[in-house]
């Protein structure tokens, strides 16, 4: 008891006064999300107030609260004496089968509140919590609307070819009773958007709000896969650097990345929602949005660390993963982040927007170009382009670098981190070492940007 009021409230723990509507309202919440614990007798602040019990008070409490929640809960209740007074507390698991309704209306626990769930939350949580998705339900139409071509060339790909069509159809769920299922019209479909009209990736070039070039992409999951990574890379810039005798293709983001990205939006899209997933190219960045929220227990924070997968579409993400282009531990947007790390371009941002999900990727802007817009001299420009290279850059690696004296470099080195280029790391002695600024520069770029586009306008 004392860990608990120490801890406040929060999303497993809830203060009440006393019991009443509210009380049922968050059981209902806590049950829906990973369950917790609801006092009686506490001030949101955490104070003690106690509550009053009569002979059958706990017994009233747990029958209204069996009689108002359907699935019904049984709740865990027991009073507890703290110092001179009673609280009573019950204890609320995480209920199997959700979501769990108080007089019609669901809940979710958000931090320390209860919010009323959406239709699309409800039916979400009511399908994961069932093992079902959205593309588990059969579309009335005959097999005949898939492409066995597809299939094949799937087959191959997990190495099923040994199994016949119809087996691996069935197998994996793609087909129930003598009928497709709208994971099998999306992945192998020779007309998707006959019937899924919505099914589309939008891609645009940009410049400012002008848009220079736009294609909708269609045709079956896999093949967008491919058409929208070629229409992504025709307004990429790309070249080639020697390293260790091996010529290397660099463009402006790590493909890898950029695959995953799309790979994911194709994937985990909310297809009950009538927008296309747009991809927006821009000078200096690009975007990835698509259709949906995350899933009702992922959090943006949740994306950059170590995370569980919750797919959407529970059958696509399988077939996907069988053909080799996903993981299934949710480590995608990890590999994301560390590929441009790799690439010393700045950690990709992932956010919710609206109904929809976005990816943010931004471009090196440290081209010889723009330094030299900046007033850096020939030595900084290849002693940043070197930063940029190898992570990192020492006062004597400079003076190496450039033929100059220690308080040349020093003078050197000085003026690139007041200009918000490099940060030094240390404080003094051969521990001293400088890296790219990246936060500066881009909010330098960005500033400039902005300049620039007004000066346009005028």
């Amino acid at each position: 008891m004392e860990e608990i009021l120490r801890r406040g409230e929060c999303e497993t723990i809830e203060f009440k006064e006393k019991f009443g509507k509210e009380t049922i309202e968050t059981i209902v919440a806590m049950a829906n999300s990973r369950g917790g614990y609801v006092l009686i007798g506490v001030q949101d602040d955490g104070e003690v107030l106690g509550v009053s019990i009569g002979n059958n008070t706990i017994v009233n409490w747990a029958n209204e609260i069996s009689q108002n929640t359907e699935p019904r809960i049984i709740p865990q209740i027991e009073s507890i004496r703290y110092g001179e007074k009673n609280i009573v507390m019950i204890r609320v698991d995480e209920h199997p089968i959700k979501p769990v309704f108080f007089r019609g209306r669901a809940y979710i626990r958000v931090d320390a509140s209860n919010r009323r769930m959406t239709q699309r939350e409800i039916t979400e949580m009511f399908e994961s919590s069932t093992g079902t998705s959205w593309d588990y339900y059969i579309v009335d139409e005959s097999l005949g609307i898939l492409d066995e071509d597809a299939i094949s060339k799937f087959a191959k790909m997990a190495k099923l070819d040994r199994y016949g069509k119809d087996e691996i159809l069935r197998k994996l769920h793609l087909v129930r009773e003598g009928k497709p299922t709208r994971a099998a019209v999306l992945l192998f479909g020779k007309n998707v958007q006959d019937i899924f009209m919505n099914a589309v990736v939008r891609v645009g070039r940009f410049k400012d709000s002008e848009i220079l070039d736009s294609v909708d992409i269609e045709g079956n999951l896999f093949s967008q896969v491919e058409n929208v990574m070629d229409a992504v890379k025709k307004h990429l810039n790309r070249k080639f650097i020697i390293r260790e005798t091996k010529r290397e293709e660099v463009w402006d983001y790590p493909l890898i990345a950029l695959r995953e990205g799309i790979i994911n939006a194709i994937i985990h899209r909310d297809y009950r929602r009538p927008e296309e997933i747009q991809i927006k190219i821009y000078d200096d960045h690009l975007t990835i949005w698509n259709p949906g929220t995350l899933p009702f227990d992922l959090t943006v924070e949740d994306l950059y660390r170590e995370h569980p997968s919750h797919p959407r579409n529970k059958l696509i993400a399988e077939v996907f993963y069988l053909a080799g282009y996903i993981e299934k531990w949710g480590s995608g947007t990890l590999r994301v982040i560390s590929s441009f790390r790799e690439y010393g371009l700045p950690e990709p941002k992932f956010r919710a927007v609206g109904e929809g999900f976005l990816l943010e990727f931004w471009k090196d802007i440290l081209n010889d170009e723009y330094m030299r817009s900046l007033g850096l001299s020939d030595r900084q420009i290849v002693a940043v382009l070197y930063t940029k290279e190898k992570g990192k850059i020492t006062n004597k690696e400079y003076q190496k670098l450039n033929k100059v004296s220690r308080p040349t470099a020093s003078r050197d080195l000085i003026d690139l981190v007041s200009k918000g280029i490099l940060k030094q790391i240390g404080t003094a002695g051969r521990g001293v070492y400088y890296i790219i600024n990246v936060s500066e520069m881009h909010q330098m770029y960005h500033k400039r940007l902005k300049n620039d586009s007004k000066e346009v306008n005028k």
